[in-house]
């Protein structure tokens, strides 16, 4: 490994768009102090960045001032180009201080950095360099909205973003279903909050009756819910989905 520095992967709440919620209630106090002490932060805004560690500084000082952290946002890709089109080199000078041997912070605007965040790449360059990686535990949407639903968490997929093309997302959905009732496998989908309640009604007149659909809502935050029935029974008492809150959706078959 490179000399002591590392990158360490700090949890966020998630409570994006939502009342704040205790950050205790989420964080271990460990996690808390730990985060505190790091004086180079890699993040995907700087401005949640800055909210999320005053936060953290309410209840365990900051070693130095909010103002003085060293803060620089994840290299964002082209407009349409893919994702992994930022240069390399980008992501590797972002690591200069673990290899300088600091600790690097390395955090999301919510839950836990590199699962459905871009932060992932940063983690990949740093194993190719030989920087350590430390994760804190912390909160994941994806698997709390999993453990409350009560479908299989034995076997599941993250899918992302469906397609924004109504056609090309029916389409979508309906092969996602068809490898569900196949395998046995849930199948999770997340979508920009202002679209909740659109991604909702496109499930409920693609996907097929009897399978189970979950809506998961602004877990951990005041307000926050997890709810599973058939789509037929959706269909009966169609949901309202909130615009504000994150949203994990899933379905098995």
């Amino acid at each position: 490994m490179s000399g002591a520095g590392r990158l360490v992967l700090v949890p966020s709440t998630l409570d994006l768009g939502a009342t704040p919620t205790p950050i205790t209630e989420v964080l271990s106090q460990g996690a808390i102090a730990r985060a505190a002490g790091i004086g180079h932060w890699v993040v995907e805004n700087a401005k949640a960045a800055r909210s999320f560690l005053k936060r953290v500084g309410e209840v365990v000082p900051l070693a130095q001032p909010l103002q003085s952290l060293a803060i620089t946002e994840l290299p964002r890709p082209r407009k349409g180009a893919p994702a992994d089109d930022t240069d390399a080199r980008a992501w590797e000078q972002l690591l200069a201080p673990a290899l300088a041997g600091q600790a690097l912070g390395l955090l999301s605007d919510a839950g836990l950095p590199a699962v459905a965040d871009p932060g992932a790449r940063l983690v990949a360059a740093a194993h190719a360099r030989g920087v350590a990686v430390e994760v804190l535990a912390g909160a994941s949407s994806l698997t709390l909205a999993l453990a409350a639903s009560g479908l299989n968490g034995q076997r599941f997929a993250f899918e992302g973003y469906l397609p924004q093309d109504a056609g090309e997302r029916a389409r979508r959905v309906k092969a996602l279903e068809q490898r569900s009732r196949q395998e046995g496998q849930t199948q999770l989908v997340i979508e920009t909050p202002y679209r909740n309640q659109a991604l909702a009604d496109a499930l409920l007149a693609t996907l097929q009756p009897g399978t189970r659909l979950s809506l998961a809502c602004g877990l951990t935050s005041p307000g926050g819910f997890c709810a599973t029935r058939t789509v037929a029974d959706w269909r009966r008492q169609p949901p309202v989905l909130p615009d504000t809150l994150p949203a994990v959706f899933l379905w098995l078959a």
